[in-house]
């Protein structure tokens, strides 16, 4: 019976060695493409705090349309808008006419094919735009005025009746009115409240980091997007508060664009409060031209300030009830890209290799913990200067896993430099470098900006070898994340700066994506969940996993519906206060660690 056992052991052994080897020859073969959040795109420093001289980039609000087989993105005060052919890579277009200040939290529609419309204008009035040619970045005006531009969804349906969704507010609901697409989109007298925020009810939609506040309870209700799929009327908000780890996208579904709505059970749609850069909301859902819907989404990076943001995008689906939902289970690692022949959006598998990894830089002008407060003061905390028995300086913040954390080198050339020694060695893949913004002095649309650098990598920290070289690139790049064309054993990582946008080089999170040589979790035990008094609470408990970075809690409300999720690090224990109050769930957690991801536990269902 021993002997059959340790056959049958060493036999599932095998095959789990198997499997693993050959997904990674899958992906070393065939190089399938993949992206990770936040987008890698050259986003726009900010002109709107710049009267306090806050020089930080910024990406927010997302309105993206598919137009004649392409795609264009509109973003909040960015001068402009971006064209890409695949949803992979974006090019900036500087469009002949703009607005002064950029616009803000614009809307997009492509009717038909035949023209694209836009609206953003920052004082919340204006024309409405329209070209047949965005690639050209030509515009006209639409001869009238419209009111409530800013924050608002065009929605223009198949019959040709035009639609102005908008709203953002902590007290006010989203509205609609009608509007005339045949006469210069002036209003025909139908306007009508559709929702507003039930924070009595909606866990998810309180105010506050984790939604908690201490004083204030209401959230802000805003970025209105519609989405009609098989004749219904999906009606998506954002809520409580774009500078917070719980800001997500909820829905509402009416039989018709003017409703009446009803509220999605699943909410919220589009969630990712957990992980190294948090939030999914004030998005929009595009439709690629292969049929598979994109939710593109902010993400809440609020380490200059609050606005200071980034963008997100996550595959979307509509599953056999109706119901819609995103994927963004382990969201901010690599995914593979729209282009996928059967798992677009998927976490392609590669695992977090640089966590906690000791890191030794080449000088340090400063390293700092900021937190945006609730009242938008920033919190600021210098983390003492902290040197190896060597006497070179350590830097700790490049590998927690937290965006709010940075380090400034005295300098910004080519003696700067980071070398890591990752806990374990492992199969590199990729690497997501996040620059930070350390008083650039840069307060809007700059071109000529550039990143210039060199990645080595060493098995033994002592023979290096060149794996990435933008040592005369063009390219900006402050999220860049770069795939090797040949993956790497190794288990150090060497950053050689050139040149990068500002002062001084300074970075907040030197991540790297691969496998690790070692064993996956095992199987999470003692997995417990307490619903609180207030049953928008709950309290979760479960065993340490030995070798486990982290933990993934899934929820949902049916076992074959765990839409939601929650990645934590280095904890056994979590409190979450973003349930709806009268919906039962059910939930299970997986461990992961460089090797990959466990089995999950048992379903629990709570009432």
């Amino acid at each position: 019976m021993k002997t059959r056992f340790l056959t049958l052991f060493i036999s599932s052994m095998l095959l789990w060695s198997w499997q693993r080897s050959f997904a990674q020859d899958v992906l070393e073969k065939n190089q399938l493409k993949t992206y990770c959040n936040p987008l890698d795109i050259d986003y726009t420093y900010m002109v709107y705090n710049s009267s306090r001289n806050l020089s930080y980039r910024s990406g927010a609000d997302p309105a993206v349309i598919e137009f004649r087989g392409e795609y264009y993105m509109f973003v909040t005060r960015s001068f402009g808008y971006w064209h890409s052919t695949d949803l992979l890579n974006w090019n900036f277009i500087k469009p002949q006419q703009w607005f002064f200040e950029g616009c803000n939290a614009p809307t997009a529609f492509n009717y038909k094919d035949s023209l694209v419309y836009f609206a953003g204008d920052p004082a919340g009035y204006g024309s409405i735009l329209y070209t047949d040619d965005p690639k050209s970045g030509k515009w006209t005006p639409t001869p009238s005025i419209s009111n409530n531009i800013q924050d608002s969804e065009l929605f223009i349906d198949d019959d040709g009746k035009a639609y102005l969704y908008w709203g953002s507010s902590n007290v006010h609901p989203i509205r609609v009115k009608m509007l005339n697409k045949d006469d210069r989109f002036l209003e025909i007298g139908v306007q009508k409240e559709l929702i507003n925020l039930e924070e009595e009810e909606h866990g998810w939609e309180r105010f506050g980091e984790d939604n908690f506040h201490p004083t204030l309870k209401e959230g802000y209700m805003e970025g209105a997007s519609m989405t009609k799929h098989n004749g219904k009327y999906y009606l998506q908000y954002a809520a409580p508060g774009t500078q917070f780890n719980v800001y997500a996208d909820g829905v509402y579904v009416g039989e018709t664009p003017l409703g009446p709505f009803t509220y999605m059970k699943n909410n919220p749609m589009s969630f990712k409060p957990g992980g190294f850069t948090n939030g999914a909301g004030h998005g929009i859902t595009v439709k690629q031209t292969n049929g598979q819907y994109w939710h593109f989404a902010t993400m809440a990076l609020a380490s200059n300030a609050q606005w200071e943001r980034r963008l997100c995008m996550f595959p979307t689906y509509f599953d056999d009830n109706g119901l819609m939902y995103t994927d963004t289970a382990f969201g901010d690692y690599p995914r593979f890209a729209p282009s996928h022949p059967t798992k677009p959006g998927a976490h392609c598998g590669w695992m977090l290799l640089s966590y906690k990894g000791n890191v030794t830089v080449s000088s340090s002008s400063t390293q700092i913990m900021k937190f945006t407060s609730n009242d938008d003061e920033v919190q600021v905390s210098e983390l003492p200067l902290e040197k190896t028995a060597d006497g070179e300086i350590i830097s700790k913040v490049l590998t927690d896993e937290n965006p709010k954390t940075f380090w400034v080198a005295e300098a910004n050339d080519n003696k700067q430099w980071i070398r890591m020694e990752m806990r374990n060695p492992g199969k590199i893949y990729a690497f997501q470098l996040n620059f930070h913004d350390h008083e650039s002095g840069i307060y809007t649309r700059t071109e000529g900006l550039r990143h210039r650098f060199l990645i080595e990598a060493s098995e033994d920290g002592e023979n290096w070898q060149t794996v990435v070289d933008r040592s005369n690139s063009d390219k900006d790049a402050p999220n860049a994340y770069i795939v090797l064309e040949n993956p790497v054993n190794a288990k150090y990582v060497r950053y050689n700066n050139v040149e990068v946008p500002g002062a001084n080089f300074a970075m907040s999170e030197l991540r790297v994506f691969g496998l690790g040589h070692g064993e996956i979790p095992k199987k999470v035990g003692g997995f417990t969940v307490k619903r609180e008094a207030d049953r928008r609470d709950a309290a979760f408990a479960w065993n340490a996993v030995e070798g486990a970075q982290g933990y993934n809690i899934r929820w949902g409300i049916a076992p074959d519906k765990l839409y939601q999720s929650w990645l934590v690090y280095d904890t056994n224990e979590h409190f979450m206060r973003c349930l709806d109050r009268d919906t039962p769930y059910y939930f299970c957690i997986e461990a992961f660690n460089e090797n990959g991801i466990s089995e999950r536990s048992e379903i629990l269902q709570i009432d």
